[in-house]
């Protein structure tokens, strides 16, 4: 299979439109068999329900080359999951999770020329996403849905590596205490734009939203979940009901414990622990791991030991062997990958 003539080490972390992308449309109470499509462009009224009331969920996942050179992606019945129980709660019909997966490999396939080469530190992103699509005016759920998937080629979150980055303890609240939080809606990111901005604006790179009942715990960002390290390394992550359930994040902590032997931990975390922690880092799909050099909570400053150069040291064996197992260096738990071609 020829490969697009595409310059992959120069890629950014943005959208390219790829040849085909998959569609499937809700009506009447049924879902249709879904097809592979050319056209990118959506075509909904002026009073569609997502337009009107947010009513929209996604995911995010990557495909890879291994280094045999086999396409796979990353436990995407996990996602599967949870677009399920996002679905559920924004009182959307569930796309089946057998069918999801399938989709993903669907897709893929009819895009592997663009599945960058092992090596290039490049990946396929996939977004698979619905909406509701029907008229809708009085507040309540749409009759008609559309699950789409799209994929793009995308280089390295951090160009030259992942070097330390700088957060603050936010005086906004992401999630309500009995709200959205733990699921992928649309809505949850439209609520943490004006902050990321705010953050940017004033020289921060990502937000800490604590817990919004008390505002004495740690939660996450607005795209990642946070992992911490003990001064003698174990592995430590929030826990609370108004998290999203990263997959990197539960995988990562399958990683510390049985392929590097550390104790981990997933509890509340206080925001006063925060200075007694070695090494701190954010996790999701995009980055894998971004390492946290410093916090600031209102003008109080807590540099981590690990430092604003590199990663730490319990960080960077997370991040090699997570990686390692995704790119099949390292042999990975049984289901982690699902092979594509």
């Amino acid at each position: 299979m020829e490969k697009k003539n595409i310059d992959w080490g120069n890629l950014g972390f943005g959208y390219m439109p790829t040849d085909k992308r998959f569609v499937a449309n809700y009506k009447n109470g049924a879902w249709d068999e879904g097809a592979l499509i050319d056209d990118p462009m959506i075509t909904m009224s002026e009073c569609a329900c997502v337009l009107q009331y947010a009513q929209t969920c996604f995911e995010g996942i990557k495909a890879y080359t291994t280094e045999q050179g086999k396409i796979v992606t990353f436990r995407p019945d996990l996602n599967a999951k949870r677009m399920a129980d996002s679905e559920r709660r924004l009182q959307m019909p569930v796309f089946p999770e057998d069918r999801f997966v399938q989709a993903v490999v669907d897709v893929v396939k009819a895009n592997a020329a663009y599945v960058p080469p092992y090596g290039s530190g490049a990946t396929l992103y996939i977004r698979p996403y619905m909406f509701g699509i029907d008229s809708v005016i009085g507040v309540k759920p749409a009759t008609e849905y559309q699950f789409r998937i799209f994929t793009t080629p995308v280089g390295p979150y951090f160009k030259g590596g992942a070097k330390p980055i700088t957060i603050r303890v936010s005086d906004v609240d992401r999630a309500a205490p009995h709200g959205t939080g733990d699921i992928k809606a649309g809505l949850n990111y439209a609520m943490s734009l004006y902050n990321i901005v705010d953050a940017h604006n004033k020289g921060f790179d990502e937000n800490m939203y604590l817990d919004p009942a008390t505002r004495t715990y740690v939660e996450e960002t607005g795209g990642a979940n946070f992992i911490f390290v003990t001064k003698d390394n174990k592995v430590v992550t929030p826990k609370s009901n108004s998290i999203l359930p990263s997959v990197t994040r539960r995988s990562l902590m399958v990683v510390a414990k049985d392929y590097l032997g550390l104790e981990v931990e997933e509890r509340p975390v206080a925001k006063e622990e925060l200075k007694d922690f070695a090494e701190a880092g954010l996790c999701g799909t995009a980055a894998v791991i971004s390492p946290i050099g410093k916090i600031v909570d209102h003008g109080t400053e807590i540099c981590l030991p690990s430092g604003m150069e590199e990663m730490g040291p319990v960080t960077k064996k997370l991040y090699d062997t997570l990686t390692g197992i995704q790119m099949g260096r390292i042999e990975a738990p049984e289901g982690w990958i699902k092979e594509i071609m």
